[in-house]
């Protein structure tokens, strides 16, 4: 097959690192791709937000399949462009992908389908929205409906901070993602994230992970995109991970497939594991970042077969096979992320990062000739194999350490959860 990957990320970067390993792969693009991805892939320089332009890139270069990573781009309904074209694509259509795009959405289907979740409010107007903060009180949940960039949410544990979270979403902090507001109750608990394969009909599921959205240790700052994750969970048991396929995951793919928008893709799971069991916090309607980073390092299967076969419908009797390994990522990114930063410093040193056990994922950086520069906020993503999660941890932050990026900076607590649970 001639492939096409979407993106431009650590998880596209994971993504293609991936895919290049299938044995049926004859040639792969990713576009835009960045500073790593040319190591794996050819990096071609396409406006993504241009469908026209991808699907003529698809005719001109005759691709077979589509990959498209960006939850952007699953919103903007790429996946039913370039399917209209005539090529396959693994990315849900624009119907389904309002799993991510609406938070909303979701919370209707929720309701719709009897599924596990916080208690809510959703408003449009900023007045109704504090009036019905003031009768629920704190610790809360504000959400901004749309897509965020992983910065729409605030776990408020005052009423002041909730009101200014909520003032802040209508004044346009979020553009047109906080033209709704959805307001969640506080759930007690540990957050896990389970990732399932669907093709509208069946499903594939595949592993668990844990994030960790904190900037900095101990679980403090400001929310961001994810700074570090590893997989699997073991706070995942079998009997969750069973419970949460047939409370949750069941319930949404056969609710989509019923409205006739049929989920094809992977479904992203984000939980929280109540006293009461588990509970869905929000679905991702694509591949999460950084967990593609320790899924792909894991994986022992050939993921191009699963993709496609999620997307043409023919995922009955594949299967997949993961190594007997934790991984574990951690994400070096540039001083003042999640806020303002400054772009352009040089990043050294990563030729002596990677090992046997180590693989470094680009995601903000671009070549300069013989140079290799941050230009995003989430830059580098270490990740390393370990027959536990301390070991993965070691090897992880040795390869941190061999990198020389003084503007940089990272957790440095990864997997702290699990570490504390077995009493490491």
């Amino acid at each position: 097959m001639r492939v096409l990957v979407i993106g431009s990320g650590g998880r596209e970067h994971a993504l293609a690192w991936k895919i290049a390993q299938s044995p049926q792969l004859s040639k792969l693009f990713i576009a835009p791709g960045n500073g790593g991805t040319g190591a794996v892939a050819e990096n071609v320089a396409l406006d993504i937000t241009d469908h026209a332009a991808v699907v003529a890139f698809c005719q001109a270069q005759k691709i077979d399949f589509v990959v498209v990573g960006p939850d952007a781009q699953v919103v903007a309904g790429l996946g039913d462009d370039v399917r209209a074209a005539g090529f396959d694509c693994f990315c849900p259509s624009r119907a389904a992908g309002q799993l991510e795009g609406s938070k909303g959405f979701t919370k209707a289907l929720c309701d719709e389908m009897g599924i596990p979740t916080a208690a809510y409010g959703r408003f449009d107007t900023e007045a109704a929205a504090l009036a019905y903060l003031y009768t629920q009180g704190a610790p809360i949940v504000i959400k901004a409906d749309g897509l965020a960039a992983g910065k729409g949410v605030t776990v408020a544990m005052s009423v002041d901070e909730a009101e200014a979270a909520i003032i802040d979403c209508f004044a346009g902090a979020f553009g047109q993602a906080g033209a709704e507001v959805v307001i969640e109750e506080f759930m007690e608990g540990e957050e896990v994230s389970l990732f399932v394969l669907c093709d509208g009909t069946d499903i594939l599921p595949l592993t668990t992970a844990q994030d960790h959205k904190r900037a900095f240790d101990g679980d403090t700052g400001p929310n961001t995109g994810g700074m570090g994750a590893y997989s699997p969970a073991p706070v995942m048991t079998p009997e969750i991970y069973q419970e949460t396929l047939d409370r949750v995951i069941w319930p949404t793919v056969r609710g989509l497939a019923a409205r006739g928008t049929p989920y094809q893709g992977v479904l992203y799971a984000g939980l929280m594991l109540t006293a009461t069991g588990p509970r869905l916090v929000e679905y991702n309607a694509r591949f999460g970042d950084p967990e593609t980073q320790v899924m792909m390092l894991r994986m022992e299967s050939d993921v191009l077969p699963l993709l496609h076969a999620t997307a043409t419908g023919t995922l009955a009797g594949h299967d997949v096979v993961w190594k007997d390994q934790y991984a574990l990522t951690v994400i070096m990114a540039t001083k003042g992320y999640p806020g303002s930063y400054a772009k352009g410093s040089v990043i050294k040193g990563l030729e002596n990062a990677g090992s046997a056990h180590v693989q470094v994922f680009h995601a903000g950086t671009r070549r300069d000739g013989l140079r290799l520069l941050a230009e995003g906020g989430r830059v580098l993503n270490v990740t390393a194999l370990g027959s536990s999660v301390r070991e993965a941890q070691q090897r992880a932050y040795a390869g941190v350490d061999k990198i020389d990026w003084p503007e940089g900076f990272c957790r440095r607590d990864i997997g702290w959860r699990e570490l504390a649970r077995s009493g490491l």
